[in-house]
């Protein structure tokens, strides 16, 4: 019951705060008045929920949510962040691996997402170090996908 709560007043608080100070007109905080930052605050809501309430369940679209939100929050603001659907990956990545640390579950999908993102980020310096094996690896790379189907049939397939 006392997560509950917590959450019910993160979000009201936040939420709050959020249209207070668009209803005054605050000019050195409108470039935050963006979808982006309820994204964060909902995330940011569910992340106090799961490690001060031990609901661990909602750890996952709280990464999820305040991930999503922080990226497009700082997208536009900081050069150095990648605009880059491997930004995405390693969110849900994170997601993964902050759930296992909790409840022991999520590994194996949190470092398959992990290896994922730093794959998607880094693919044009991968194929930059790997030299004359460029054609094997851009003959990979074409058909990668059909590779994730297939593993992906094979967890389908696998009986316990």
């Amino acid at each position: 019951m006392k997560s509950q709560r917590l959450f019910a007043g993160i979000i009201l608080v936040g939420y709050g705060c959020f249209f207070l100070i668009q209803q005054l007109q605050v000019e050195s905080l409108q470039s935050l008045l963006t979808w982006p930052v309820l994204l964060a605050i909902t995330g940011l809501a569910f992340l106090i929920q799961a490690y001060s309430g031990n609901e661990y369940n909602a750890i996952f679209p709280g990464v999820i949510l305040f991930g999503f939100g922080l990226h497009f929050i700082i997208v536009d603001r900081l050069s150095i962040w990648p605009n880059h659907i491997g930004a995405f990956v390693l969110i849900i990545a994170l997601a993964f691996l902050l759930y296992y640390l909790k409840t022991g579950n999520g590994l194996l999908q949190g470092f398959l997402m992990l290896v994922l993102a730093i794959t998607l980020l880094f693919y044009d310096k991968i194929l930059q170090y790997a030299g004359s094996y460029g054609e094997i690896i851009s003959y990979i790379t074409k058909f990668w996908p059909a590779i994730f189907i297939i593993i992906g049939l094979f967890f389908l397939s696998k009986r316990k």
